[in-house]
This record gives C-alpha cells, sequence and structure tokens, in this order.
C-alpha cells in the first residue's frame, strides 16, 4: 500500500499540532500493513462515502480515501475527539 505525499496544509497541520514523528511512523506502519492493530483502521460514517481513518495517536487520526487499489490519498488530519 502506498500514501500519496500530503498536501501542504497538512504538513502544516502536523508540524503545528507537533505529529511529524507520529505521522511517520503511522505512515510506515500502514503501507507495510493497512490493518496493523495500534492503527484501528475503520470505515468512517456515513460509510457510503467510503471515508477511512487510521489513528496516529489517542488523540489524532487521518482521514483517507482509496485512489486505486493500491494508493490512498490523505484528506484531512483530526483531532477524534473535539
Amino acid at each position: 500500500m502506498t500514501i500519496k505525499p500530503i498536501r501542504d496544509d497538512l504538513e502544516k497541520y502536523l508540524k503545528k499540532h507537533n505529529l511529524k514523528k507520529k505521522y511517520k511512523k503511522a505512515k510506515n506502519l500502514f503501507e507495510e500493513d493497512p490493518f496493523y492493530p495500534s492503527l484501528n483502521t475503520e470505515l468512517v460514517e456515513p460509510k457510503e462515502r467510503l471515508v477511512y481513518s487510521f489513528r496516529l495517536d489517542k488523540k489524532y487520526r487521518a482521514i483517507f480515501i482509496y485512489v486505486n487499489d493500491n494508493t490512498i490519498e490523505i484528506v484531512l488530519f483530526t483531532n477524534h475527539y473535539r
């Protein structure tokens, strides 16, 4: 599995929230195994939109879509408990 390079605004979000290291670790895990247990990869509601997420840590998640069978694009990082 491959994750497309993230947009500049998402890069800034990671930097602002001090998540660059956590993202790099989660990205590596995801590319090796998208369903690695600590990532908690899931299909988010409403399920028919086919939007997914994986965990960066207990507080933050990466929201993504599939571009094709082997590539995803992260569209948002979010505070899971806001």
